[in-house]
């Protein structure tokens, strides 16, 4: 069992922890940004909004409103945040590229 993040462990992150190359994501690397994150563990929920995330952006190539993405699971509207600590801890776990500043301040604002 792994009690401790290797540093080089990981793919590369950026100044904002995204992955800079997005397409190393896969769910043992959502589980160590999430505890780098101070997640302990991804329950069901954690993994309904990263699968959401990520087919949202595979279809629309941006972050949705994260009210829309609470909604869609009949949730109150800062489910995300509650989960994540922040909608951008959400958009990092799931592993998307950087969606944009303004996109960046939007999530880290929710």
């Amino acid at each position: 069992m792994q009690t401790a993040l290797q540093a080089d462990a990981l793919p590369k992150l950026d100044e904002c922890g995204l992955l800079k190359h997005p397409q190393q994501w896969n769910e043992q690397v959502a589980e160590d940004l999430a505890r780098m994150s101070g997640i302990a563990e991804l329950s069901n929920d954690h993994w309904l909004v990263i699968f959401a995330l990520r087919d949202y952006f595979e279809k629309f190539g941006v972050a949705p409103a994260m009210k829309h993405v609470c909604s869609s699971f009949q949730k109150e509207s800062l489910w995300v945040h509650e989960l994540f600590g922040s909608c951008l801890n959400a958009w990092c776990v799931a592993g998307l590229p950087d969606p944009g500043e303004e996109a960046k301040s939007y999530l880290s604002d929710m």
